[in-house]
């Protein structure tokens, strides 16, 4: 959803003719698949973080407007709500100090951001669902200004017939909830990490996204609450799932980890998009084709948890990457690269293994695994080849060796590998991501969730990894 547009209603015939140029777009895009017309260059990472913006009392603060008007940086923008913003950082090649890099470049951004959130009284959080977060937060008054939300807003309730949004979990506490909005998205913030790959892999990376998606989710949990309940492990999967949802009005969900793996080529991902989710931003540029500018906005307006980007190239070239969607922001700078860390190693060796691995491993047990994850963190019982494991047993006995091998292969610097995936191997090992340490915070009871977000932020501006906070 980054594209802006000048206006929020549409006619028909933008509809129409956004469909037209999408078609000529595919035509070319199959031909660009077909004769390898993208760069082939070598492995970069980067990312994407959607954090809260808090008043002094850990409560929503909607004054994203005035707070990127004054921090003037173009890495920072707008999202959905007024109390969200955005983290971009310049991608790093994947080798020798890369990560370092992505390190570097992300505390500089964070600690001016902070600094200038604190020149207004404000402060920033990372974390996957604020805690302190109240229903009525998530309001049509509370909506970035930007046209493109409100359009999005609009196009979803219209397929959705008028028909409200409801949002139900039974787990723990359990809630239900009813929207008539897509302002429940504004709940939930992640780390998006992207990986440039080379197309005539592209699948493989596709695929081995999916299936690391489950240990993704399960060590970096961190959004046990929504409105003061205690629900899923990383209650931000099925919030988002459920938020822009249009049900049996569209041929499928919006926010989906999908049916199947990808066997052909990536371009059948994008060829689904156009043919089965009706548009929701029909936008029409002037661009030629070949830059992809409808192909990319309808794209953006598809949230699988796994998704193919088209970028392009500093020499205009068109290239591949691969956005990983299931990690949630936070707790801290330096969790979020080990995060990256992790990621990057095992879904490297995972592609090294790749045909076999989407035999053993089936789609459905990928799928299974992830929201099995999701609910129950390094508790999950999941299952890899045909072997049922505690998911942070997985991650110590069998997932992190493999990253290890994975940033090897890359040739990323050894003493980086080992401080990142130290991290990782810490926080399984003791059991502790943002999520357990959420609730052991608040199972001492007399707490309140505005006590919860007070010491999470004091960890947080440490800096050191969540593994090492105490209770």
């Amino acid at each position: 959803m980054g594209e802006e547009i000048e206006k929020s209603r549409f006619t028909k015939e933008d509809f129409r003719e956004f469909d037209r140029r999408l078609r000529e777009e595919a035509d070319l895009l199959e031909v660009w698949f077909s004769k390898h017309r993208f760069a082939e260059t070598e492995p970069y990472g980067g990312y994407e973080l959607e954090a809260c913006m808090v008043d002094e009392h850990f409560r929503p603060a909607p004054k994203n407007h005035e707070f990127l008007k004054k921090l003037d940086n173009p890495l920072v923008v707008h999202e959905l709500s007024l109390f969200n913003v955005e983290f971009n950082g310049e991608p790093e090649k994947l080798t020798g100090k890369g990560l370092s890099r992505l390190h570097k470049g992300l505390e500089k951004t964070w600690q001016e951001a902070q600094k200038t959130a604190a020149e207004m009284g404000l402060k920033i959080l990372m974390i996957g669902i604020l805690p302190t977060l109240k229903n009525k937060d998530l309001c049509p008054g509370n909506m970035s200004y930007a046209k493109r939300y409100k359009a999005i807003n609009q196009q979803i309730l219209h397929l959705r017939k008028g028909k409200p949004i409801e949002f139900a979990l039974k787990l723990n506490d359990g809630i239900k909830t009813i929207h008539t909005d897509v302002m429940l998205e504004a709940a939930a913030t992640s780390f998006q990490i992207h990986l440039k790959v080379r197309p005539h892999n592209g699948i493989r990376y596709y695929n081995a996204s999916k299936i690391a998606s489950a240990p993704m989710v399960g060590i970096a949990a961190n959004s046990p609450y929504l409105f003061g309940r205690n629900l899923w492990a990383e209650t931000r999967i099925p919030l988002f799932e459920r938020a822009v949802s249009v049900g049996k009005w569209d041929y499928c969900e919006r926010v989906t980890f999908g049916v199947r793996y990808i066997e052909n080529s990536l371009f059948g991902v994008f060829q689904a998009n156009r043919q089965r989710y009706p548009v929701l931003l029909p936008k029409l540029f002037d661009d030629p084709p070949q830059e992809m500018r409808h192909t990319r906005l309808h794209n953006g307006t598809i949230w699988r948890w796994t998704r193919p980007i088209i970028g392009r190239d500093k020499d205009g070239a068109p290239h591949l990457r691969i956005e990983h969607r299931p990690v949630p922001a936070g707790p801290t700078v330096i969790d979020q690269i080990a995060n990256m860390a992790f990621f990057y190693g095992l879904v490297e060796m995972l592609v090294k293994e790749m045909p076999d691995l989407v035999w053993d491993i089936p789609f459905f047990d990928a799928r299974d695994n992830f929201y099995q994850a999701a609910r129950h963190g390094l508790e999950a019982t999941v299952v890899w080849k045909e072997q049922s494991y505690l998911l942070k047993d997985l991650v110590l006995e069998v997932l992190l060796p493999l990253a290890r091998q994975g940033l090897r292969v890359l040739g990323i610097d050894q003493e980086d590998s080992d401080s990142y995936l130290g991290i990782i191997e810490a926080r399984a090992k003791s059991g502790q991501n943002g999520a357990t340490w959420q609730r052991a915070f608040m199972a001492g009871g007399g707490k309140s969730m505005e006590d919860l977000c007070a010491a999470y932020f004091e960890h947080q501006e440490k800096g050191l990894p969540v593994h090492e906070w105490p209770i």
